[in-house]
């Protein structure tokens, strides 16, 4: 069997259905995935299934012109993400767009103003003394204070160190009645207000008793309900949690939840707040390589920070746990509670024990966003409607059947059997687009929103001007002369270099319009460049490998009128020949 000529790929011409069977088997593989996921459809965008979507726009306060960064943002990020969490929201979604904007999508089903005070104001960081605390749930014990343990024990270079808080020890017929006499006993030993308070104070029941009659009848009642609140409360309770210390203000006992170092849930009775986050001047995650306590976290308080920060560790000191232990609470959760052994008086601390790099980093952020002046303003709030959102789904999809049904019609009209190629390469291009928009939700979170399907809908047009273009190139063959089969060869160069310099503009513009806009014209400009890309894909890997198939059929080669690559229809030159020299004349002699 002869070579191929040089300059052409045997494979090409006779190997197509390798491509077929590659781009056959990624759609069913990426199938299988979708199914597999648990996501058949994509996610719907909030215009689509309804809800509210809030913009929130960082603003630097004087004094601090580098406060917005990307720690920052991401910080904010996770702490709107608990906010939204604690409304009980399902399936809500807090990102970042741009360097200075917060998207909040808030499904169908939830309050739009309770949301929006929720994630629209500054997050409050506060150090508040444990007065009591225990495992929470209904497999927890009944102990109101259960022992702690540490890595490594406070020393004299201002070091508190985070507790690895273990199960109660207690017996488990401690009853309710002892729970409420510790969270009373508690109150009482920290009744006197902690401004005046000095380091040296007692924890002991009788510093109430030089107040007056009417002020213990009052801390009396306020101790009783406390109580209440604190035997009530189940932090395995999601409600439960998301109400814990509603109301309550800085300056009073409150109770909270948090997870502990074993991963259970933990509630608390807390004392009113020391140290605020704005005490705080800056916090760090670092790695001790000198006595390998592994991470750790580091902080700096301000001049008046400090002196309350001392003040607090002072008294804290002289307890005994859980009542020398004080609790980092942001926005009512407590995300850390250390221990502490002696005064810290230096204006820093360390915060160690078994974190790793995340877990530093996570604490240390809060702490550092805790104490900088960054606030959001709202841009925009947008409420849609399920119905509302349903009817424009509706739309889209019937504008969608519109814009798909009028090109079928062209093809088939214009290039009648040619069809037959176009057709299936779109159907396999919308197959491919609807799988990866569906892997795409629980993947990095992809909402599909109406201009996400715009975008899908100009992607038609698109997909199908590459078809037309190859289409074009193999008729111009047709017209000089060439037979089918060396036309759609000779055609394929030039068609993919158009074709790929065009897809490559529309995705170009795709990108540059997903990064320099914010909101749902990124969903516009991620779907056109998503689609895009699988234009290449379909036309490389489908379209001209289907194409150098049926040109073998006669249909096809023999140029039947129907076939869309008539040569008589297309105006085509007379078939190319080779030109033979005349032979010699013959000798008749010789015959």
């Amino acid at each position: 069997m002869a070579a191929p000529k040089k300059g052409r790929s045997a494979s090409a011409q006779s190997r197509p259905g390798r491509s077929l069977a590659f781009i056959l088997i990624a759609i069913a593989a990426l199938t299988g995935g979708m199914f597999l996921s648990g996501h058949p459809t994509p996610r719907l965008g909030i215009d689509l299934a309804g809800g509210t979507s809030i913009t929130l726009t960082a603003k630097n306060e004087p004094g601090q012109p580098n406060a917005i960064n990307k720690t920052n943002m991401n910080t904010a990020v996770d702490i709107m993400n608990r906010r939204v969490n604690g409304l009980g929201v399902s399936e809500a979604e807090v990102q970042t767009q741009g360097s200075d904007n917060i998207i909040v999508n808030i499904p169908k089903g939830t309050n739009s103003e309770e949301a929006r005070a929720q994630v629209g104001t500054t997050a409050k960081l506060y150090f508040r003394p444990v007065l009591a605390t225990e495992v929470s749930g209904a497999a927890a014990s009944a102990s109101p204070s259960p022992s702690a343990s540490s890595s490594s024990s406070s020393k004299a270079t201002d070091k508190a160190t985070d507790k690895a808080t273990s199960s109660s020890s207690a017996s488990p017929t401690s009853s309710a009645t002892s729970q409420g006499r510790a969270v009373t006993d508690a109150l009482k030993a920290d009744s006197t207000p902690s401004a005046s308070s000095s380091a040296s104070s007692s924890a002991s029941p009788s510093a109430s008793s030089s107040a007056s009659p009417s002020a213990s009848s009052s801390a009396s009642a306020a101790a009783t309900k406390l109580q209440a609140q604190y035997t009530a409360l189940d932090c395995t309770d999601e409600a439960q949690r998301a109400k814990a210390g509603e109301g309550s203000k800085a300056t009073d006992p409150t109770v909270a939840c948090g997870k502990n170092s074993s991963g259970q849930w933990q509630k608390y009775v807390l004392g009113p707040a020391e140290v605020s986050g704005t005490d705080i001047k800056s916090a760090a995650a670092v790695f001790d390589t000198q006595s390998a306590a592994g991470w750790k976290v580091t902080m700096e308080f301000t001049s008046g920070g400090s002196k309350k920060f001392a003040n607090i560790t002072g008294k804290l000191a002289q307890n005994q746990s859980p009542q020398n232990q004080f609790a980092i609470v942001l926005d009512g959760d407590v995300v850390s509670d250390p221990f502490v052994q002696q005064a810290l008086t230096g204006g820093s601390a360390e915060i160690s024990g078994s974190f790793d790099q995340t877990e530093a980093q996570s604490l240390a952020n809060m702490l550092k966003y805790g104490a900088l002046p960054l606030t959001f303003k709202e841009s925009s709030v947008t409420t849609v409607t399920a119905a509302l959102g349903g009817e424009q789904l509706h739309a889209g999809l019937i504008a969608g059947a519109i814009g798909l049904a009028l090109v079928v019609i062209y093809l088939v009209l214009y290039y009648r059997g040619l069809s037959i190629i176009a057709i299936p390469s779109l159907l396999v291009s919308g197959a491919l687009t609807y799988v990866i928009m569906a892997l795409l939700g629980p993947t990095i979170g992809f909402a599909l929103n109406l201009p996400a399907v715009c975008g899908a809908i100009v992607a038609i047009g698109i997909t199908a001007d590459s078809f037309i273009v190859f289409f074009e190139r193999i008729r111009d063959e047709i017209r000089e002369g060439r037979s089918l089969r060396p036309a759609v060869e000779r055609a394929w160069p030039r068609a993919r270099r158009t074709i790929l310099v065009s897809d490559f503009v529309s995705f170009l513009a795709a990108a540059v319009l997903f990064i320099v806009t914010v909101g749902k014209v990124q969903g516009f400009a991620f779907t056109l460049g998503l689609t895009t890309v699988l234009d290449v894909v379909v036309v490389f890997f489908f379209t001209k490998p289907l194409m150098t198939l049926l040109a073998r059929r006669k249909f096809y080669a023999n140029g039947h009128k129907w076939s869309g690559l008539d040569p008589k229809a297309l105006g085509a030159k007379p078939p190319l020949r080779r030109t033979r020299r005349p032979s010699a004349p013959v000798d008749p002699k010789e015959a």
